[in-house]
């Protein structure tokens, strides 16, 4: 189990450890763009200034603008995601809670779920289950960006996301105990299924996604899962 004792002491110490590996300097637009992933000028916010944005300023976005921006290292960086992409974490996530939800194993949210991973760190994944045992007490916390790992990840790729980047998030996952990442790709038509930053295998859409040990007993038909990109 993973109290929050626990997870606030690995967030603490994972904080450490990644704000000690990026001492580089940010001297320009550039420099905070690859730090970033070398993601599109377009998706960072300026006001706040990069470096100096809070949870509080993701959660008053998303109020006044219903506007999603995820908050790394300071920098407020808008989540890229259109039509084809949601109608795949929809059904995602749909075929995720319809088989956890009858044996009361955990919860399921969706691409507007923000969650602390660590310090300065909210992320907002397309989807992602987190075990009951994630929560103490087994209470959905009442914060509107909760402290938590959850045992899966699923980030549906779109054009904006850059190769770095996710593998930013992957590092960010796992570091604070994320057990599973899946990567879904609309326009590839795979998934790939990570067991760690760059632990993965590559399923084409005649494959059947299983969750491991993650999500026992769990399969999804990739060639129905993308039939709904189809009319």
């Amino acid at each position: 189990m993973t109290g929050i004792t626990g997870l606030e002491e690995r967030a603490r110490m994972t904080t450490l450890v990644l704000e000690s590996t990026s001492t580089e300097a940010t001297e320009s637009l550039g420099d905070l763009l690859r730090r970033l992933g070398d993601i599109s000028p377009d998706r960072v916010r300026m006001h706040p200034a990069p470096g100096t944005a809070t949870e509080a300023d993701v959660i008053a976005i998303e109020g006044k603008e219903n506007r999603l921006f995820e908050l790394v290292d300071g920098v407020l960086v808008e989540k890229g995601m259109g039509f084809r992409e949601s109608i795949l974490a929809v059904a995602v996530s749909r075929a995720i809670g319809n088989w956890a939800a009858p044996q009361k194993l955990g919860i399921v949210t969706g691409a507007d779920g923000m969650m602390k991973l660590f310090g300065r760190q909210v992320r907002i994944p397309d989807v992602a289950y987190a075990s009951w045992d994630r929560f103490p007490g087994r209470r959905v916390p009442k914060e509107p960006i909760p402290l938590l790992a959850p045992d899966l990840v699923v980030e549906v790729l779109s054009e904006s996301n850059t190769k770095k980047e996710m593998a930013k998030k992957r590092d960010e996952y796992f570091s604070v105990g994320v057990r599973l990442v899946w990567e879904v790709d609309p326009e590839a038509r795979t998934v790939a299924v990570y067991t760690g930053p760059e632990a993965y295998t590559v399923l084409d859409a005649e494959r059947i996604l299983d969750g491991g040990t993650v999500l026992p007993g769990f399969t999804l038909s990739l060639r129905e899962l993308f039939a709904e990109l189809d009319g």
